[in-house]
């Protein structure tokens, strides 16, 4: 049942991104471009989404456990740190140059296009750099076993 519920859900976040015109890395970079053409519509998608989060958030976690699992799976660090803010700031970068973000590009896989590749491979080299090279070199973690 919980995969079930994972695949609707995922389902619908998918053709809500669509119908929302998140998937369009042309609208979203208008949106990032406040100093130029700026197209404010995508507001209203993140509006839209906060308030839903904010109300259903609060009544999900007044549960004892979720529906289909035996327990919630929540963030336990609650600090703000270097290593959050580069990675914000990298992810900020790689979203307003490329106009994709991870959740968008999966869900515009279906149409294709060599431009979802081309960020789909970019993106697995980043990580792999981080997981490889970076995280070993700069944070004093051992080398993953495999990426995934």
């Amino acid at each position: 049942m919980n995969y079930l519920f994972s695949y609707i859900s995922a389902l619908l976040f998918g053709l809500g991104l669509g119908i929302s015109g998140m998937t369009d890395p042309s609208k979203v970079i208008g949106f990032l471009n406040i100093f130029g053409s700026w197209q404010p519509d995508l507001i209203f998608v993140m509006v839209g989404a906060i308030a839903f989060h904010s109300i259903t958030f609060k009544m999900i976690t007044k549960r004892q456990t979720p529906l289909f699992n035996t327990s919630f799976s929540l963030p336990t660090k609650k600090q703000i740190d270097g290593k959050l803010v580069l990675g914000s700031l990298f992810f900020g970068i790689g979203w307003g140059l490329a106009g994709y973000c991870p959740g968008p590009v999966i869900a515009s896989l279906v149409t294709l296009s060599d431009s979802i590749f081309t960020f789909i491979g970019a993106m697995l080299t980043g990580m792999a750099f981080f997981h490889y090279i970076f995280k070993p070199l700069f944070l004093g973690k051992e080398t993953p076993k495999a990426l995934f």
